[in-house]
C-alpha cells in the first residue's frame, strides 16, 4: 500500500487497513458469522441462483470476422451474400461442429478467396512464367487450410489495415515472424519476402495437424504507428478493440529500492544494497524452487548481502520486507504492441480498464489469458528503422526524382555485399554493433542467402556450440562439407551443411523421415522441450520412416540425434529473412545514396545525442561534409543537398539544441514567402511567440545566420 500511494511505512497519517480478513471466506466461516440472520444467506443465494451463467472461458477461441466483407465486395462487383445453414443442432457432436460455417464465416471465406487471387496475379509479375503453376498450387493449398481452420476473417483484418496503412503513406515492414513464410500473406500485401524463392514454410506459420491460432506481427514506421491503430479503433468501434494490459512486478532490485523509499532509507544506502542483487535474468533475492531443487538466489550467491543484513539493522528491516513482498505485481501499464478485434462488445469476454490519459480501452486480462476468453492478438509494433528508409526514399525522390521500388531492385547486387563484407556497417539494421561488424568481415555475406544466415548465426548458442564457426569455415572451402544422406545437400546446401533453421530441421525430418511438413513441425516443437520419452518415440518414427526409403535405420537414428542436439539453436528462417530483407534496404541506400541515407538516420536520432555523435563520426569517416545549419536552405530535418558544388549533409533545424519544433516550422513557414536578406529581416518577420531570443541564440550559435556574419 505505502509503495503504490508513495507514503512512508512509519507515517501516523498514511491510509492503513483497520482489519486482516482480506480473503474468501468458506460457506461455513460465512455460516458461523450470519448465524443470527441466516435470512441474509439465502437471499444472497437467491440472486446468484437468479443470474444466467456466464462460463468465459473458451476451450477452441473462435477468430474474429472481417464484418466489413460484404460492403467490400459489393465495392468490388461480387455478390457475397451466403446465408446460414440450418442451425446446428443441440446435440452435434465436436466434429460437426468444427466443420459448420456461419453466414461470416462463409462470406469471409469467399471473399478471402478472391483477395488471394488477385494479389498471387501480382505477384506473379516478378515470378518466371514456368513457376506461375507452383505458386498457384502452394496458394490453393495454404487457402483450403485457412478457410478449414475459420482464419480467413482474421487474414482479412491484418489485410485491410496494411492495406490502409500503405495507402495513408505509412512505411510497413516486409514482415516479421512465422508469417512470412505464407504465401496467402505474400498475396494479400501483408509480407513483402517471397517464401516460395527462401524455401520458407507455411506449416511454420500455421500447422493443419496442429490447430493454434495465427500470429501476424506487424513492423509500422514508429512515427506514425498510433495513427493505424487510431484507424482500427475507429473501424472496429471503440468498444470491440482494447490494446492488452500488463502487470509490473516487484523484481529482485527493484523490490530492494521500493522497500527502501518507503522505509526512507537514504538513495545511496539503498542503491549500494540493490548493486549487491548479480545482474542475471530472472535472479531472485533468496532462490526459489525448480523441478524439485533450490535455484540459488542473490543471497546465497553475493555473501556480502549476508554480512550486510547481520550487521545493519535497517538493511534487515530493508531485506525482510523484501523477501516477503517479492514477486507481487506492483502497477498496471499497457502492452507495447497488442491489440484484440472482437465481433462483439469487449465486455462480454473481458472487464476494461481505462488508464489516466488514454483514449483507448484495455483488457484487465493479461496477454497469456486473452485466447481463453475467445480473444486473438494482433500486434502493431514500431520499428524505427523504417522511418529511416521511408526519410532516406523520401529525400532520394525530393533531390534525384527516382523513385526507389524495391520489387525491381536486386537483393543479391554485389555492389551492396561488398560493402558489408568491409564491415562497414554503422547505421545498417541489427549489423552496426562492433560484434556484427567483425562477424561480417569474417563470414564474408555474398548474397541474400549469406545475410538470411547471419542475422540467424548471431547469437549466443550457435557462438557457442561451434556453429558459426563451422558455417564460415565450410563457406570458405577450409572445411569439408559431408552430407550423410544424398538428399539432404538440397536442403542444407544454402548453410554450407550447417543446420541453422527450424525449418530445415522440419524439411529433415519430411525427407528422410518421411513425416508430413505439420508432423515434422510438430516433432520440432518436442526436440525444444526435451522430453526423453517423446524423443525415443519419434526417433524410432524417423529411424522407420528412412527404412520405408532405403535409407540406413542406424545412420538415420543418429541423424536424429544430432538434429535434436542442434534443433534448440535453430533460428524461425522466415523471421530472419524477413528482417533480413529490412537489413539490405538499409545497406543499399547506404550503397548507393550514402548522403540522403545518413541524413535519414541522423533525422532518426535528433533527439539522442550519443546517435547523433556517432553518426557524425561515421559521416566524417565516408568523407561526407557535414554543413553547419541554415536559416535559408536547412529543413526540419537533416537533408542532401550540394553547396559549393560539392554533396554535403546539411544540419537540420530540428536537432539544434534548444530549437523546438513549432518554431522551426514557423521559421520554414515564412520562409515559404521569400528567403531571409538578413538577420533584421529574419526578427521582423518571425512570430516572436514562437521563435523567442533563447531560439535565435541557439540558431546563432549554430550557425544559422553565418551567411549574415552573425
Amino acid at each position: 500500500m505505502c509503495i503504490g500511494m508513495n507514503k512512508l511505512y512509519d507515517d501516523p497519517n498514511r491510509m492503513r487497513h483497520s482489519v486482516h480478513e482480506f480473503y474468501l471466506k468458506s460457506p461455513a466461516q460465512m455460516a458461523r458469522l450470519f448465524a443470527d440472520i441466516p435470512e441474509a444467506i439465502m437471499h444472497t443465494q437467491e440472486i446468484v441462483n437468479k443470474i444466467d451463467p456466464f462460463v468465459p472461458i473458451v476451450k477452441d477461441p473462435i477468430p474474429p470476422n472481417f464484418k466489413f466483407t460484404p460492403e467490400y465486395a459489393q465495392k468490388e462487383g461480387l455478390n457475397i451474400n451466403n446465408v446460414d445453414d440450418e442451425l446446428l443442432l443441440a446435440d452435434a457432436s465436436e466434429e460437426e461442429k468444427k466443420k459448420w460455417l456461419a453466414e461470416a464465416d462463409k462470406n469471409d471465406a469467399e471473399y478471402f478467396v478472391h483477395r488471394c487471387e488477385i494479389g498471387l496475379k501480382n505477384r506473379l509479375i516478378h515470378v518466371p512464367e514456368e513457376r506461375h503453376e507452383e505458386y498457384r498450387e502452394r496458394l490453393v493449398f495454404e487457402m483450403d487450410i485457412i478457410n478449414s481452420m475459420k482464419f480467413p476473417g482474421y487474414m482479412l483484418i491484418v489485410w485491410d489495415f496494411v492495406k490502409v496503412a500503405k495507402e495513408m503513406g505509412i512505411a510497413v515492414g516486409p514482415g516479421r515472424g512465422s508469417a512470412a513464410g505464407s504465401l496467402v500473406a505474400y498475396s494479400l500485401d501483408i509480407t513483402d519476402i517471397d517464401p516460395m524463392k527462401y524455401d520458407l514454410l507455411f506449416e511454420r506459420f500455421l500447422n493443419p495437424e496442429r490447430v493454434s491460432m495465427p500470429d501476424i506481427d506487424m513492423d509500422f514506421m514508429q512515427a506514425r504507428r498510433g495513427e493505424i491503430i487510431d484507424y482500427v479503433v475507429e473501424k472496429y468501434g471503440r468498444n470491440q478493440v482494447a490494446q492488452i494490459i500488463t502487470f509490473g512486478s516487484l523484481l529482485a532490485k527493484g523490490v530492494i529500492r521500493d522497500v527502501s523509499r518507503v522505509l526512507d532509507v537514504p538513495l545511496s544506502q539503498a542503491d549500494k544494497m540493490a548493486k549487491l542483487i548479480p545482474d542475471e535474468l530472472g535472479i531472485t533475492l533468496n532462490g526459489k524452487m525448480k523441478n524439485g531443487e533450490l535455484k540459488p538466489g542473490a543471497f546465497q550467491k553475493e555473501p556480502k548481502i549476508q554480512e550486510l543484513v547481520e550487521t545493519d539493522p535497517t538493511a534487515a528491516r530493508v531485506w525482510e520486507f523484501s523477501k516477503r513482498l517479492e514477486g507481487l505485481k506492483r502497477n498496471a501499464g499497457m502492452h507495447a504492441a497488442g491489440v484484440v478485434i472482437s465481433n462483439r462488445e469487449l465486455w462480454y469476454k473481458t472487464p476494461i480498464y481505462k488508464p489516466s490519459g488514454e483514449t483507448t480501452f484495455v483488457t484487465q486480462y493479461s496477454l497469456n489469458y486473452l485466447e481463453d476468453v475467445d480473444l486473438i492478438k494482433f500486434d502493431f509494433l514500431g520499428l524505427k528503422t523504417l522511418d529511416v528508409i521511408d526519410a532516406g526514399i523520401k529525400l532520394v525522390k525530393r533531390r534525384y526524382d527516382v523513385d526507389v521500388d524495391w520489387n525491381k531492385i536486386d537483393e543479391n547486387d554485389p555492389k551492396v555485399y561488398e560493402v558489408i563484407q568491409t564491415g562497414e556497417t554503422v547505421g545498417m539494421f541489427q549489423i552496426e554493433s562492433s560484434g556484427m561488424q567483425d562477424l561480417n568481415k569474417r563470414l564474408k555475406p555474398a548474397n541474400f542467402e549469406d545475410l538470411i544466415a547471419v542475422l540467424a548465426l548471431y547469437r549466443p548458442g550457435p557462438m557457442e556450440s561451434g556453429m558459426l564457426d563451422d558455417f564460415i569455415e565450410r563457406k570458405h572451402g577450409r572445411q569439408e562439407i559431408v552430407y550423410v544422406f544424398e538428399a539432404l545437400e538440397d536442403i542444407l546446401k544454402p548453410t554450407y551443411g550447417v543446420i541453422v533453421y527450424q525449418e530445415q530441421v522440419m524439411q529433415i525430418v519430411q525427407t528422410i523421415g518421411g513425416m508430413s511438413l505439420g508432423g515434422a513441425d510438430i516433432v520440432r516443437r518436442a526436440m525444444g522441450k526435451k522430453k526423453v520419452d517423446e524423443m525415443i518415440k519419434y526417433n524410432k518414427l524417423f529411424s522407420e520412416g528412412a527404412q520405408k526409403q532405403g535409407l540406413d535405420y542406424k545412420t538415420a537414428s543418429e541423424l536424429f540425434d544430432l538434429i535434436e542436439k542442434f534443433a534448440g539453436y535453430g533460428f524461425n528462417k522466415s523471421h530472419s529473412a524477413a528482417y533480413a530483407m529490412v537489413t539490405f534496404q538499409t545497406a543499399w541506400l547506404k550503397t548507393y545514396y550514402p548522403q540522403e541515407f545518413m541524413a535519414a538516420l541522423l533525422t532518426s536520432e535528433k533527439d539522442n545525442t550519443d546517435k547523433v555523435v556517432k553518426y557524425i563520426d561515421e559521416v566524417k569517416r565516408m568523407q561526407i561534409e557535414l554543413s553547419p545549419p541554415d536559416v535559408n536552405v536547412s529543413q526540419l530535418e537533416f537533408s542532401a543537398t550540394k553547396k559549393d558544388e560539392q554533396d554535403v549533409i546539411l544540419f537540420g533545424l530540428g536537432a539544434i539544441k534548444g530549437v523546438g519544433g513549432a518554431a522551426v516550422e514557423s521559421i520554414l513557414e515564412v520562409r515559404e514567402e521569400r528567403p531571409f536578406d538578413s538577420m533584421k529581416d529574419f526578427v521582423n518577420r518571425i512570430e516572436p511567440s514562437k521563435v523567442n531570443k533563447r531560439v535565435i541564440e541557439s540558431l546563432t550559435k549554430s550557425g544559422g545566420f553565418d551567411q549574415f556574419e552573425y
